[in-house]
């Protein structure tokens, strides 16, 4: 049996579909589905070498690893892996902060986490995100 390769199998219009990324960047899907086509459309009488199957499942894994070491460095340049010990260094000190209603300064009494986001505890009432800190300094230490 063989089956003919219509258009709606190729490429060009695969990326015509919102949802896939442009000529050249082909996600994960993208990948699989061109595999699944490819297996799916070979010859019976003269299959995929052994080879070449391994090779390209051996592509796929190497992308799957690649997606998730991005999105690991992501989430990370987002600050969504924030632990206690990120701030914790700032407990005693004196800080400088500008938050939405205007400029103060304190010392951290504590740091806190919530839903992966610290904040500092300033004088035991006040609290700021690391964020708004415009100086990090001794108690009692005015420097110029």
């Amino acid at each position: 049996m063989v089956t003919s390769v219509t258009e709606s199998l190729y490429l060009k219009d695969y990326q015509k579909n919102k949802n896939v990324p442009p000529a050249g960047d082909l996600d994960k899907d993208a990948f699989l589905k061109i595999l699944i086509t490819q297996l799916q459309n070979q010859d019976p009488l003269n299959p995929m070498e052994d080879k070449e199957f391994i090779a390209q499942m051996a592509q796929f894994t190497s992308l799957e690893q690649l997606t998730n070491i991005n999105r690991a460095v992501e989430e990370l340049g987002a600050g969504k892996s924030q632990t206690l010990s990120d701030y914790s260094h700032m407990i005693g000190r004196q800080v400088q902060y500008d938050d939405e209603h205007s400029p103060g300064s304190g010392i951290v009494t504590a740091v806190s986490l919530k839903d992966g986001r610290s904040t500092l505890i300033v004088d035991g009432v006040q609290r700021i995100s690391p964020d708004q800190v415009t100086r990090i300094s001794l108690p009692d230490h005015e420097d110029q």
